[in-house]
């Protein structure tokens, strides 16, 4: 068996809280400085090639998603929230160049596709993290917007994640690191989850609510599904599973939020899940609603995004 290491960030403590009150974003690996350029691949951007800088430097939200399309909305939404010249419809994919994820900049907003998957989001997030360190951005505040599952809670709730638990409901990220394990960190900033449910409040359109995200590795047999090529439990196996997360906390499943909180942890970055639930899993596997409610459903946490960044910004009358 592979042995097993805590979370490495605490023998580096003071140097994390250094960079959380100076508000640079902090990148883990020496390796970094002996390099000439540091290539992000999958953005088609490079320290070389592109000066980060000028084009990143006034970031101070990212918002990343799965879908292309559902990010290149988002940033012509907040793009005319904002009050930006234009209509933002003519908005460029800096990522052009490749076919890996999309980014788009509307002011001081970065948004940014992650793919699907943990493993699709942690490439997407080395790679952002280096992005904003290179560009020596400050104070930078990111959300992962999206869609899941809820837990006995209707269909277009939001909720806004206090903690990722993995598939047995334990508040951790587990990775294999050479031929380690490694355990990491999944909570989320907490005075972030707060000021977002004061925000939807002042919304009031939607039911927003805080609770424990249950991050797996699978849409189908790893989220208990009955509707895949493959399943290996009953239906009363099945009810008991979700009963359990339910009853330790868990009110919302996708495949994401783990990563995500344990790398912007480590990084130093104010961080946070807001993601609307499609259908209750107690309820049943398959998603009915029709496009257009489930298109209502999916502006939700963007209407609520972009009241807390109009706030941040000081735009809110």
């Amino acid at each position: 068996m592979a042995p097993i290491l805590a979370d490495s960030s605490k023998s580096n403590l003071p140097e994390r809280e250094n960079c959380v009150n100076n508000g640079f974003v902090h990148v883990k690996n020496p390796h970094l400085d002996l390099l000439s350029e540091d290539i992000l691949y999958h953005f088609d951007l490079g320290t070389r090639t592109h000066d980060l800088p000028s084009m990143f430097g006034d970031v101070k939200f990212v918002c990343v998603g799965g879908s292309p399309n559902r990010m290149r909305d988002f940033a012509i939404f907040i793009h005319q929230e904002l009050g930006l010249e234009g209509d933002g419809n003519d908005i460029k994919d800096i990522c052009a160049g490749t076919d890996r994820y999309s980014m788009y900049k509307a002011g001081p907003v970065l948004s940014i596709s992650h793919g699907m998957g943990v493993p699709s989001i942690s490439i997407m997030l080395h790679e952002l993290i280096k992005l904003l360190h290179h560009a020596k951005c400050r104070g930078v505040t990111i959300i992962r917007i999206g869609t899941s599952g809820g837990i006995g809670i209707e269909p277009g709730t939001v909720v806004i994640t206090d903690i990722a638990v993995d598939a047995l409901f334990r508040p951790q990220f587990e990775q294999v690191i050479l031929d380690k394990v490694v355990i990491r960190n999944t909570e989320l900033h907490q005075k972030l989850a707060e000021k977002l449910l004061h925000c939807s409040k002042e919304i009031n359109d939607f039911l927003t609510i805080i609770g424990h995200t249950m991050c797996t590795y699978d849409f189908y047999e790893g989220q208990g599904r009955l509707d895949g090529a493959l399943c290996s439990f009953s239906k009363e196996e099945k009810c008991e599973y979700l009963q359990k997360a339910y009853n330790a906390g868990v009110r919302n499943i996708e495949m994401e939020s783990s990563v995500f909180a344990a790398m912007c942890h480590l990084c130093g970055l104010k961080a946070a899940v807001v993601c609307v639930t499609l259908l209750d899993r107690l309820q049943g596997d398959q998603i009915t609603h029709s496009h257009s409610v489930l298109g209502e459903y999916q502006k939700r946490p963007q209407k609520l995004i972009a009241q807390f960044i109009k706030k941040e910004l000081h735009l809110c009358i």
